[in-house]
């Protein structure tokens, strides 16, 4: 299975860039790992609603224009489906069997990702409750397929 991860920003921060390339490593013998960045946009400090949703608009947009047609894309969203790791693992498995060879999924910059984006997406999970910087979640995101492979494998895996 191919595995695309887009997001929004680069990744600045050396510990995020090596756990990024850690995990890549890792899952380099369970799937094929692509990533896509885009540019974000600044946001100024107290921009108004218009203003925030103008740059989700943009930032949304040059994703858009980089997700394939013919991916499986996946939001990450606040109100997206809640999995434990045996579910996720299981998901990532169906994904196999029902034929999805390539997945993705998209992490948006700090707004979040616009309507657009969410309305391309074919289906939304979240990690949890709580909102997380998006260099962080990259992190999260490869670590929670690493463990779901894993789990898939019947390989050991910390509780």
């Amino acid at each position: 299975m191919k595995i695309t991860i887009y997001s929004v920003g680069k990744i600045k921060e050396k510990y995020f860039q090596d756990a990024i390339k850690e995990y890549s490593k890792r899952l380099s013998r369970y799937c094929r790992l692509e990533f896509v960045e885009v540019i974000d946009e600044k946001t100024p400090d107290g921009a108004s609603e218009a203003v925030e949703r103008q740059i989700k608009q943009r930032e949304g947009e040059r994703l858009l224009k980089s997700v394939r047609e013919d991916v499986y894309l996946i939001a990450l969203a606040i109100d997206g489906t809640m999995y434990d790791s045996m579910k996720f693992s299981r998901k990532l498995e169906r994904y196999g069997i029902d034929g999805k060879s390539h997945v993705a999924f998209v992490i948006g910059g700090s707004l979040g990702l616009s309507d657009e984006v969410l309305a391309r997406a074919d289906e939304k999970i979240s990690f949890s409750k709580m909102t997380f910087p998006h260099q962080l979640m990259r992190v999260i995101l490869l670590e929670q397929i690493y463990r779901g492979y894993r789990i898939m494998k019947g390989e050991p895996y910390h509780k």
